[in-house]
């Protein structure tokens, strides 16, 4: 769009604020595939925080503990349990993208700034989001070191892909990033992406389209100009029973961000490793993939294969789409992944809401909390 003012490349990195980083790391190399790529902490000089930086393919994930109890990460980790805290995207100009978006509303959490080092120049400034995310605009166009300033660049030996980037288990980049808000906020956090950012609404599923016997939510997904950012937003609606909305924020301790949908080019290979890796995905009964084909069209991938892994499949006029989710990825109730694998659709699985949200409910129920 040639009157974005708020041009975004790509998803730089999400970081998590968590209570032990370096096992936090072990897990996500361990059961997700990624790799450590760059670090700071005691060793380069960092006496506040210990941060892991693991990449795969597009994918940049941060981890940071707090070394002192006072420090505002250790209070956001032991508030939320381990959380997105940051989500990081690439502009072509940080100060600009600060400007354009507090001068629309948007409350500022930290003013332009930038760093210089023997790599070069790096700029970045924040905005507030939802609960206590903040949303970074990150400039690199002069800076070539590993991550950011401070920061260490740490061995990798295994496959790299043509850019140099870890091909860890198939997770390519970033497909949307999804937050969970309080009953009647949705609507305001809406207003707040197309007013102070210019994104638009790509989606509105209301509790009609999102609903089971006992709970319901609504959702309505927010897209950056070139369609490379996508944010939908969940709010619980009134039902039976306790949503899982409400669940993650009644455990989040409010609003944020409750899970990562993260693309893959085989979502079948992709989903065997990681299984046998040992993440956990949610299931929906075999029944749901009895005359798959009849209710969604011919697909490319064999619909035992599917079944055995429990990948759902949805189709819409553009194309179909696979998808699967995870369990909860910590004690609490809260942050999940989605794998997704599209082939031509830009949707995001209406025709799975139904299975998909009785066997959270499922979940919910051995959790006491339905």
């Amino acid at each position: 769009m040639s009157d974005d003012f708020l041009p975004i490349n790509r998803v730089d990195h999400i970081e998590f604020y968590v209570g032990n980083a370096r096992q936090a790391a072990h897990f996500y190399k361990t059961a997700f595939g990624f790799a450590q790529t760059a670090y700071s902490g005691l060793e380069t000089g960092n006496r506040e925080r210990a941060s892991y930086v693991l990449e795969q393919h597009n994918i940049r994930l941060v981890l940071s503990s707090a070394l002192s109890p006072d420090h505002p990460i250790a209070r956001l980790a032991h508030l939320h349990g381990d959380t997105v805290a940051v989500v990081a995207v690439e502009v072509p100009d940080a100060a600009a993208a600060y400007r354009e978006t507090t001068k629309r509303g948007a409350t500022g959490a930290i003013a332009p700034m930038e760093i210089e080092d023997e790599h070069g120049l790096y700029r970045a400034a924040a905005i507030r989001l939802y609960g206590d995310t903040l949303m970074k605009f990150v400039e690199r166009g002069k800076y070539r070191g590993p991550f950011v300033p401070g920061y260490t660049a740490v061995d990798y030996a295994g496959s790299r892909n043509a850019q140099g980037k870890p091909t860890g288990f198939g997770l390519m980049h970033v497909d949307h990033i999804v937050g969970n808000v309080e009953l009647g906020a949705m609507n305001r956090w809406v207003d707040f992406f197309a007013q102070t950012m210019g994104f638009e609404q790509l989606r509105h599923f209301s509790d009609n389209d999102i609903h089971t016997e006992y709970s319901a939510l609504m959702s309505k997904v927010m897209m950056n100009g070139n369609g490379k950012i996508k944010f939908p937003i969940n709010e619980p609606a009134e039902g039976r029973r306790k949503s899982q909305i409400q669940e993650y924020l009644d455990y989040h301790y409010g609003p944020g961000v409750q899970h990562l949908a993260l693309s893959t080019g085989n979502i079948v290979e992709a989903v065997t490793r990681l299984r046998n890796s040992g993440v956990e995905f949610l299931r929906v009964p075999s029944a749901y993939y009895q005359e798959l084909e009849a209710r969604v069209g011919k697909i490319n991938e064999p619909v035992d294969t599917l079944a055995e892994l429990g990948v759902l499949v949805d189709r819409d006029e553009e194309g179909y789409l696979l998808q699967i989710f995870s369990k909860p990825v910590e004690d609490r109730p809260t942050v999940f992944y989605e794998i997704i694998e599209r082939h031509g659709s830009r949707g995001f699985g209406v025709g799975n809401f139904k299975a998909l949200f009785e066997s959270i409910e499922r979940e919910q129920e051995l959790r006491g909390n339905l």
